[in-house]
C-alpha cells in the first residue's frame, strides 16, 4: 500500500500480513514437541499491537523493499520481542500474570515451558530471518549481526539487567535513559534499520538519520509506557497496571512527574518528525508511526 492509503487501513493490513507470516514461520502447533510448539503460538499469535512490524514495513519503503524479505525481517523481530515478554513475565523476573490480555505463558503452561518457548523464539527469529534469499548475502549478514546485537547484553538482555539492578535505586534521568535505550530503544532501532536494509545499502548520513528517529521514538516510547502504567487500568494495557510503582522500580514518572513526562514525550515525538527530514516523503508512515507511538492510550 501506498502513502495514499489511510494510515489506520495501512495498519490493518500490515498486522494482517505479519500475523499470517508468524503463523506460517512458526511450528505447526501439531508438530512434536507439541506443548512447545503449542505454547509458541500461544504467545505469539492473535495479540499485540505489532509495533516493530510496522517499524519494520515503514522502513522498507525508504529503500523500496520487497515484500518478501519485509515479512521475513518484521517476523523475526516480532520473535525477538514475543521471546522477551515470556521471559520478562516470568517469576525471576518481573513476575505477571498478564500479557495482551491473557495469561503469561509461565501460567498458561508452566515455568519450564516458558523459558523453552523464549529460547525456541529467539533461535527461530534467525532462522526466519536467514531465509530472506532476495537480500544479497553479505547485507542479509548485517542484518543477522544487527538483530543478534540488538537482542543481546549490548542491547535488549543489558537493558533488562540493568532494570532488574535497579529495583529500588535512585536513577538520575540519564541513567534510566540509558537504560531504555538498551532495553527498549535497540529492538525498535533493529526494527527500522532492518526495513530499510531489506531494499538496499544505506548511506552514513541516512543511518545517522534513521538512528536519531530510532532514539527518539524508542525513549518516548518507553515514557508513554511509564504514563500509562500510572494512569490506565489493566483491562485497557492488557497487562498489570502499577507494577512499577508497586515494585519500587525508577521510571520517567517517578523522576520527572505525570505530566513533565507527557511533556518529554510530545518533545520526542517532534524530534523523530525532524529526523526525518533528509527522507521527504518517503518517511510518510514513519511520521505517522511516531505520532501512534506517542498518542497510543494502551
Amino acid at each position: 500500500m501506498n502513502m495514499a492509503t489511510p494510515f489506520a487501513e495501512w495498519t490493518v493490513s500490515v498486522q494482517a500480513h505479519v500475523e499470517e507470516a508468524l503463523g506460517a514461520f512458526l511450528p505447526a502447533a501439531g508438530a512434536v514437541p507439541h506443548k512447545l510448539h503449542q505454547a509458541m503460538r500461544y504467545t505469539t499469535l492473535g495479540g499485540g499491537k505489532r509495533v516493530r512490524p510496522l517499524l519494520v514495513f515503514a522502513a522498507g519503503a525508504l529503500s523500496g523493499a520487497d515484500a518478501i524479505a519485509l515479512e521475513r525481517a518484521a517476523a523475526a523481530v516480532e520473535m525477538i520481542h514475543a521471546y522477551s515478554l515470556v521471559h520478562d513475565d516470568m517469576p525471576c523476573m518481573d513476575d505477571d500474570a498478564l500479557r495482551r490480555g491473557k495469561p503469561t505463558v509461565h501460567v498458561a503452561y508452566d515455568e519450564a515451558t516458558a523459558l523453552l518457548v523464549g529460547d525456541a523464539l529467539q533461535a527461530q527469529a534467525f532462522e526466519v530471518l536467514a531465509g530472506a534469499d532476495s537480500v544479497p548475502p553479505a547485507r542479509l549478514v548485517s542484518m543477522l549481526r544487527l538483530l543478534a546485537q540488538a537482542a543481546g547484553s549490548s542491547g535488549m538482555c543489558g537493558g533488562q539487567a540493568i532494570d532488574l539492578d535497579s529495583v529500588g535505586l535512585a536513577l538520575t534521568l540519564e541513567q534510566l535513559e540509558q537504560m531504555h535505550q538498551l532495553k527498549t530503544g535497540a529492538l525498535l532501532r533493529a526494527a527500522v534499520v532492518l526495513g530499510a536494509l531489506a531494499g538496499g545499502e544505506l548511506s552514513a548520513s541516512e543511518l545517522a538519520a534513521l538512528d536519531m528517529y530510532s532514539k527518539a521514538i524508542g525513549l518516548a516510547f518507553q515514557v508513554v509506557d511509564d504514563v500509562l502504567d500510572a494512569t490506565a487500568d489493566s483491562a485497557t494495557l492488557g497487562k498489570t497496571a502499577g507494577k512499577d510503582a508497586a515494585a519500587n522500580k525508577p521510571t520517567y514518572v517517578s523522576i520527572l512527574g505525570l505530566e513533565p513526562s507527557r511533556v518529554l514525550a510530545e518533545k520526542l515525538r517532534c524530534d523523530a518528525h525532524q529526523a526525518l527530514a533528509p527522507f521527504g516523503d518517503k518517511a510518510g508512515r514513519l511520521r505517522e508511526l511516531a505520532d501512534l507511538i506517542v498518542q497510543r492510550k494502551a
